[in-house]
């Protein structure tokens, strides 16, 4: 049991601090959402423009081996997204920015292609298990929040087109 003597924010975060009434009132912090904000985006930001490879993850999820991997990616133009697949479905909403996100076909021709972009009115796709695909990035600044079935499982051999 617990009783919540208040709640605050702190860091995109709300934090209660309760007394368990079986340690005689001693007070503890207890984490209860995590909110995106603008700060934890330009945060991801500047570290994506300091990473080599021009993008960061901020994962939701508490372990790789999760059933449900939640995430923000934010990426830059000129990162490298190599063509490569899953074995389940993968979503995209962009949060911030633009890219363009392609299927190929086995012989790395492209068969279907969207500008994802809130400002036109589109927020994200849905990328079908073991289909091609790489995103290209196209403004700075870009966030998205992806969502994939877990556990997270390295590319495999096979899983990026050479």
């Amino acid at each position: 049991m617990r009783t919540i003597l208040r709640s605050f924010h702190r860091d995109g975060k709300v934090w209660e601090v309760a007394a368990k009434r079986a340690r005689k009132g001693r007070k503890f912090k207890i984490k209860l959402m995590e909110i995106i904000t603008t700060d934890l985006l330009n945060s991801l930001t500047d570290k994506a423009l300091k990473n080599d490879r021009l993008r960061i993850n901020y994962n939701f999820h508490k372990d790789l081996s999760d059933k449900c991997q939640r995430l923000l990616n934010a990426m830059e133009p000129g990162t490298v997204m190599p063509i490569h697949h899953h074995k389940v479905a993968e979503m995209y909403i962009v949060l911030r920015g633009r890219l363009k996100t392609n299927i190929y076909d086995d012989n790395k021709n492209i068969v279907e292609s969207c500008i994802i972009d809130p400002k036109e009115g589109n927020f994200g796709v849905q990328i079908e298990e073991n289909k091609w695909h790489s995103v290209e990035v196209l403004e700075h600044g870009t966030v998205i929040f992806e969502v994939k079935e877990g556990p997270y499982i390295p590319h495999e051999t096979g899983g990026i087109l050479e």
